[in-house]
């Protein structure tokens, strides 16, 4: 399938074209004709499925004829966080590059004059956080009687930080006859219930997240204790020649640490995290997008939703907690047919999440050697603490494997056959 067949105007397959998407995702393939059509929709698709463009090609398809009216939009597409809003609103202008509809995007941290400025000239796509914008609801700078088509984007991420009563306000403002697209990246019961409240028939769209990494990212793991991970990440950054390069920390304090040490190191990088204030961030992401600086250290809670173009470089600073954040971060690299790089840190208290991601993508990460004596001498501590732990759950279980044979080293226990099916891929 082409984006030609999907039914979008010469003017955006244009654009599409000149940022080099050739072939729609499954996401897109799904969406795109049903919100065409005039469906409702409650879709459940991670980011890193496509699914912005699911959304916002039909969206500009539509509002492509028509006009606005001052403070009055045509469709609203709320988002959980500035990051995600300002990334949504980047899209827009991708698209929107030979047609001439308006838009504002409505986020904290910027000031209520430049913002009451474009609703004023009347926007036919609103993007914006839910706080702000009710904000300017109640000041009286927005009225949503006029919007034709309403946007809930990571309705899971909306629940978690506790927006569904704000968004339940918002839409009793609304038109009760409207095109509502709803996008989770889970849609779990609650989620579901949530979800039928804001939409009415749609059409349930459901693609599941990945659960292999991309061929042309070659992914390596460092064997590392937890005092030398500075050092490591120093040496690594120092061999690899980086374009520019995403490096993931689990905690706040972590990225702090991570950016003061390579500053102070000569390497060119920005942070980005959940307690900077907007302007901060922005700065942050300006700077690493123009490539003034080539590395930026974040946290997922953070990154979330942000799209680099032709990164070379992913670099796991802690490996992840959840098993598919850590297919959703190297993925970040490899795109649009690119080569990428993905790294991973790994220290002895990492092992057991280490475990899970290589049972999730069903194979071991290659381990890096940055010599020719390299880590050679450590690799086996790391196969023999994956392998321990292995033997414990089969020994815990052994009851309900009574041919199990007391084999002490696991790694011909492994070989012999003897291991049960559910562990395999562990």
């Amino acid at each position: 399938m082409s984006f030609q067949t999907l039914g979008l105007s010469e003017e955006i397959l244009k654009s599409i074209k000149e940022i080099g998407y050739e072939t729609p995702s499954q996401i897109q393939q799904q969406a795109i004709p049903h919100v065409l059509m005039g469906r409702d929709i409650l879709g459940c698709a991670q980011t890193g499925t496509g699914k912005t463009a699911s959304f916002m090609l039909p969206l500009v398809e539509i509002l492509s004829t028509g006009q606005s009216k001052s403070r009055m939009p045509r469709s609203l597409i709320l988002a959980p966080t500035r990051e995600l809003a300002m990334q949504v609103s980047e899209d827009f202008n991708i698209f929107n590059k030979y047609l001439k509809l308006q838009m504002a995007l409505l986020i904290g941290g910027v000031s209520f004059s430049e913002q009451d400025g474009k609703l004023a000239k009347g926007v036919d796509v609103l993007v914006a956080t839910p706080g702000r914008l009710l904000d300017h609801i109640e000041r009286g700078k927005v009225i949503l009687r006029d919007v034709k088509i309403l946007v809930i984007d990571e309705a899971d991420r909306m629940l978690d930080m506790g927006f569904i009563p704000d968004i339940e306000k918002i839409t009793k403002l609304l038109p009760k006859i409207r095109q509502t697209l709803f996008f989770s990246a889970t849609l779990s019961d609650e989620i579901r219930h949530i979800g039928k409240n804001f939409v009415i028939n749609p059409k349930e769209i459901s693609v599941n997240p990945e659960t292999t990494t991309a061929t042309n990212i070659e992914s390596y793991l460092i064997n590392t204790s937890h005092l030398d991970k500075l050092s490591n990440l120093k040496k690594i950054l120092n061999i690899e020649k980086i374009k520019n390069a995403v490096i993931f920390c689990n905690k706040k304090i972590d990225i702090n640490k991570v950016n003061i040490f390579l500053k102070k190191n000569k390497f060119s990088t920005v942070c980005l995290h959940g307690d900077m204030n907007q302007s901060a961030r922005i700065n942050s992401l300006e700077e690493f997008k123009s490539g003034l600086a080539k590395i930026l250290v974040a946290s997922d809670v953070a990154a979330r939703g942000l799209d680099i173009a032709g990164l070379s470089h992913v670099f796991n600073y802690d490996v992840p907690n959840n098993p598919e954040d850590y297919v959703h971060r190297i993925g970040r690299t490899g795109r649009a047919g690119l080569s990428g790089k993905a790294f991973t840190l790994c220290s002895e208290n990492e092992i057991k999440s280490l475990a899970l991601i290589e049972k999730l993508i069903k194979k071991s990460i290659n381990i890096y050697k940055f010599d020719e004596i390299s880590l050679e001498s450590k690799t086996p501590k790391i196969i023999n603490i994956k392998n321990n732990i292995l033997k414990e759950e089969v020994l815990k279980n052994k009851k309900n494997y009574p041919n199990i044979p007391p084999i002490e080293n696991f790694i011909s226990f492994k070989e012999s056959g003897q291991i049960p099916s559910f562990l395999n891929n562990k």
